[in-house]
């Protein structure tokens, strides 16, 4: 690419969208699947498949501990490992306002590029758009994710029982804050990074170590408040909490303590809920802290049954607090952080 900055001719799907898809995209996402230049690509799986696809649009596009281009493969990945998928394929859409630089947008694609060597998948079709300035804030990223299903039984949320442990495999809030923070210029803590991270690899662990999961989830938007409730309600169970095993690090604690924000409702990009029998409980989290993302794993909380304590409803998430007391953990109202991921 010799222009600084993408024009709106980069989208037209003439040469200058070939100039940007072969003098930048390939040189990062080359493989012999992208080459072949179609308008769709051909895959070679077999068996039941798991497909996810998910839209990004942080604010802003870099930020400690990853950016837009990373998020964009770690979310997708880790949204097709949580049915119990093994991630093999993802495309890849960028929408790109007129004007943007293209240095930019070339450390961007390296830095997809080096997340999906680390998750092992590859970027095999894609697309490009180049909107007017002020149609679109700088960059948004799609993308599609494909594996196949490593199991016959499948964790899916509706599959939490009355009994079953809750597991979650590390510290909650970090990509919230740090969003927030590199957003807001905060200068909360030059120790605050987000999460993101590739989970399939433990994912992957998991499963083959394990005779039985039930439920996996990595709770972004909305927290783990939000997508325990999800869990209960898909489930007709009650997810019961307890505040005192939760980990946090001292600087999410203190940034929320300061900001006045829970940070039971912050997103993560890199952390997963696992609900499974308790006789398993002791081995998962041995296999969770293998790896770098899961070594704050904790066992967090049980499942209920409707009624068995508290005279709690289905679908509801209750949380015990560290003092004794007991609150009731809603889902998230209204949008606490826009544009996190």
């Amino acid at each position: 690419m010799s222009e600084p900055v993408i024009l709106l001719d980069a989208g037209s799907g003439g040469r200058a969208s070939q100039r940007l898809i072969r003098g930048l995209f390939f040189k990062f996402f080359s493989n012999p699947i992208l080459e072949e230049m179609d308008d769709a690509a051909r895959l070679d799986l077999s068996g039941p498949l798991a497909m996810s696809t998910d839209s990004y649009t942080v604010d802003p596009l870099e930020f400690p501990g990853g950016d837009i281009g990373s998020l964009a493969v770690h979310g997708t990945v880790n949204d097709v490992a949580m049915l119990g998928a093994d991630p093999a394929y993802l495309s890849c859409a960028f929408i790109i306002e007129e004007g943007f630089s293209v240095a930019l947008l070339e450390k961007l694609a390296r830095s997809m590029a080096e997340a999906a060597a680390g998750a092992q998948v590859l970027i095999v079709t894609g697309d490009t758009k180049v909107v007017p300035r002020g149609a679109a804030d700088k960059l948004f990223i799609n993308t599609t994710g494909i594996g196949r299903i490593l199991v016959s039984r499948p964790p899916q949320g509706k599959n939490a029982r009355p009994g079953d442990a809750i597991l979650l495999s590390g510290t909650l809030g970090d990509h919230g804050l740090t969003v927030l923070s590199s957003r807001s210029k905060l200068n909360l803590s030059p120790r605050l990074r987000s999460d993101s991270a590739p989970l399939n690899h433990m994912v992957g662990a998991l499963l083959r170590g394990l005779k039985e999961v039930h439920v996996l989830r990595d709770p972004t938007r909305g927290g783990l408040a939000t997508t325990l409730n999800e869990i209960a309600g898909q489930s007709g169970v009650v997810c019961v909490v307890r505040e005192d095993s939760l980990p946090f690090t001292p600087e999410v604690l203190a940034g929320c303590a300061l900001i006045g924000l829970d940070p039971l409702y912050l997103a993560n990009e890199g952390k997963l809920i696992c609900i499974l029998p308790p006789e398993e409980a002791p081995e998962a989290l041995e296999i969770m802290r293998r790896f770098p993302e899961g070594r704050q794993a904790a066992q967090i909380g049980v499942v209920l049954a409707p009624g068995e304590q508290y005279k709690a409803a289905p679908g509801q998430v209750i949380l015990k607090t560290a003092l004794g007391g007991e609150r009731l953990l809603g889902m998230l109202e209204g949008e606490q952080l826009p544009r996190i991921c």
